[in-house]
């Protein structure tokens, strides 16, 4: 009876809140090494559009993102919103967040430290977590 307020199409919007702030953690993760690259990038705009960016929109998003991300002093802001998501999504945010410490093939302090607390806010499992940065690492490899 009420399905006119439900929204016809159950995919995610681009300007969904969570969208934005997902692309500013991973910004945000792959700038704290100070050696932002392309390749850390396109990990990003590849891991927020399977999180239902609209890929046509790709740059923009990506160009607000880092704005936002330069703008805000700590990763809180962008967990806040993505605290809530369901796991799977985080599991795909969790293994951006991977692949792009790995992406220079090295994973120092301040990354590690950086996904422990972000692990930490996003309510995952430690174990799940472990799984995900085995497997990123074995691609790697």
């Amino acid at each position: 009876m009420f399905n006119i307020f439900k929204k016809e199409n159950n995919e995610k919007e681009s300007n969904h809140p969570s969208i934005m702030a997902v692309a500013c953690l991973l910004i945000h993760s792959a700038k704290i090494d100070e050696n932002y690259t392309d390749k850390e990038k396109k990990i990003i705009k590849d891991a927020v559009v399977e999180m239902g960016a609209n890929a046509q929109e790709i740059d923009g998003i990506i160009q607000v993102a880092e704005e936002k991300e330069k703008d805000s002093n700590q990763i809180l802001d962008f967990t806040r919103e993505i605290k809530n998501i369901d796991e799977e999504d985080k599991k795909i945010i969790i293994e951006a967040l991977w692949d792009i410490i790995y992406s220079d093939e090295n994973a120092d302090m301040y990354e590690t430290n950086l996904m422990r607390r972000i692990s930490g806010l996003l309510y995952l499992d430690p174990k799940v977590v472990g799984d995900i940065k085995e497997k990123v690492s074995q691609k790697k490899a």
